[in-house]
Order: structure tokens, then sequence, then C-alpha cells
């Protein structure tokens, strides 16, 4: 267990020594078993009050599903074998708390045994505003109407200063790690993610994990890590930030299992941002899942890759690394 800055920051500069760390720590902790979940996104609108630099989601013609659609989706979804379903949209400033609910409460009424996974700690604090409801309330009142677990997205970078020139009207750090504590500590459980290859320093990336790590130490909340290199397509920040290279997003997956060892031990390696390719490869480099099957994916993807891929791909993707693919569920227990 390293959680010492300096000694990350050598291990950073010594990609071999890192990379067989890394390796070693999952061995440790899952051999050579690799997960994947069969779920689906859908985001419900891409009308957003938003002014995230990074974000190639929300665009003039905007668009609501209607709960029809929503419900259309869900049942394919399980038609084609998903545990769950992940619920993500732009801030749209007419939506209320009972919206989110009803959307949730839509879902769990025709499809009860699916896994509910949606809306970030932006999206709480967004509905908690325009209800003029407590933080506490509004998660209480979100998990009655069914929610399962919420993704850790909007975390970005956890450090001001970054957040400033990224993402200026978005919620603070410290909002960020207040509603996540909340969540845990009311029985929702979260992924923790890291939006990183833009204008961040590598200090800037070790604050964050061990922002993480402290979290998890509180509350032990988190299912896993997702890293999420920055893609510069069609976005503002794009044009002063081209993103991480190969090397760089290998080595940030090593990386993180080494600092959060072993509080989060699920690395999750993101084929929507990196590529099948790229993704399989950091297999190698200390991750343990490949994320899900998606079926939808508008928010933020590789233009290169399809919005979804199916399972029987993503088992080809590990054994093709000499690994042992597992179907698991959201809270990582094995179908």
């Amino acid at each position: 267990m390293i959680s010492d800055i300096d000694e990350l920051k050598r291990l950073w500069h010594e990609p071999l020594r890192l990379f067989r760390l890394s390796n070693a720590l999952r061995q440790k902790n899952c051999r050579d078993a690799v997960s994947f979940v069969i779920n689906r996104n859908i985001n419900f609108t891409n009308k957003c009050i938003g002014t995230c630099r990074f974000c190639s989601f929300k665009h003039d013609k905007t668009y609501f599903l209607t709960h029809e659609q929503i419900i259309d989706r869900a049942g394919e979804a399980e038609e084609q074998g998903a545990t769950e379903i992940c619920l993500q949209g732009g801030l749209a400033p007419e939506m209320m708390l009972e919206d989110y609910c009803g959307i949730l409460e839509l879902i769990h009424r025709d499809f009860p045994r699916m896994h509910l996974h949606a809306y970030s700690p932006m999206e709480v604090l967004h509905m908690s505003r325009n209800s003029h409801t407590e933080v506490k309330e509004t998660l209480l009142e979100l998990k009655k109407s069914g929610l399962g677990s919420m993704p850790g997205t909007a975390a970005e970078i956890l450090v001001d200063s970054v957040r400033q020139k990224i993402c200026p009207d978005k919620l603070k750090a410290e909002e960020w790690r207040q509603i996540i504590r909340a969540a845990h500590l009311l029985g929702i459980p979260s992924t923790s993610t890291m939006l990183f290859g833009h204008v961040e320093s590598l200090e800037d990336r070790l604050s964050h994990l061990m922002s993480l790590k402290a979290i998890q130490l509180e509350t032990g909340g988190f299912t896993e890590m997702v890293l999420l290199p920055f893609i510069p397509d069609n976005n503002l920040l794009g044009k002063m930030a081209k993103g991480a290279d190969l090397l760089d997003r290998l080595k940030m997956h090593a990386l993180a299992r080494v600092a959060l060892y072993p509080n989060i031990t699920n690395i999750q390696a993101s084929w929507t941002k990196l590529g099948r390719e790229a993704a399989a490869a950091a297999l190698d480099w200390g991750a343990n899942d490949l994320g899900g099957t998606l079926m939808d994916e508008g928010i933020a993807r590789n233009s290169r890759e399809a919005p979804s891929i199916l399972a029987a791909d993503l088992v080809e993707l590990i054994e093709g690394q000499g690994k042992k693919a597992v179907q698991r569920t959201t809270l990582y227990e094995r179908v």
C-alpha cells in the first residue's frame, strides 16, 4: 500500500516499475478475472444550463425523452439481459425533484428487478436547488423511488483551481464530496471517477486520488474507480488541451490501482473513452473491469466508437488479453 505522494510521483516517472506493481496488486485482488456488466444508458435529455468546457453533449437542438420512450428502452434492455439501467441527463432548468423521482418510479414499477444507477452529484444538487430541498432529503426521496446507486461523475478533478478553468459554474470540489458522503451514509453506493488529460497537473491528479481514498476510508461506499480520459473533440476545452497520449492513459490506470489499494479495488477501463483496443491494453496496467455494454451513450465517448458493445465482444477483448471474463452486477456480484 503506497499513499505517500512523493513515492507515487516517483512511480509515475518509472513506468516499468509502475506497470509491474499495478499488475501485482491486480493479481492479488482478483487474479485474472475481469468483469463487465450488461446495462443500458438512458440519457433522458440533453437540455442543460451547464457551461462545462469539455462537454460535447449539449447542443442547440434539444430533446426530452417521453415516459413511453424511456419504458421502451428499459424493456429492450431487459430483453437483452441487462441488469442495470443508468440514467443521466443535462441540467434542464424546468426539472424538479419529482420529475427525477418519476423516471425512477416509472422504470421500477415495470422492471422491479432492474438496478437503477442514476443521477450524478451535480444532478442531485440541481434538483435540490430547483425544488428547494436539502440534499439529504433529496437523496432519501430518490432512494424511496428506486434509486440503487449513483454514478460518481461530475467529479472531474477535485481541485477548485482546475474546476474554475474547465467547469466554473459546476459544484465545487467540497460540494461533490459532501453529496457523495451523504449518499454513502444513506446506503446509496456510488462509483468514483476522474476526468484527466486536460489542464490538470500530476499533483492535481494525486490530490484527487487522495480525496477519493479519504472518502472510502470514511464510508466504504465506492464500488469502483473509473478513469475518464478527456476527449478533445467538439468542445471548447479541446481548443486548448489535446488530451493525454496512450502511455499517459495506461499509466493513469496503474497509478490509480496503486494509490487507491486496498481501499478501492475495482479499476475500470472505459472502452467508450479509450477505444476498445486501448481499454483491453489497460487490463495489463492494473484495470480489472471494462464497464458495461451501454447500448446507448451520448454524453462523452470516443468519436470512433459506436455507442454500444455486445457482451460477446467484451468477452473477446478480455480473453484476448489472457484474462477470464466475468459478468457482474452493478455492485460487483457475479451473475
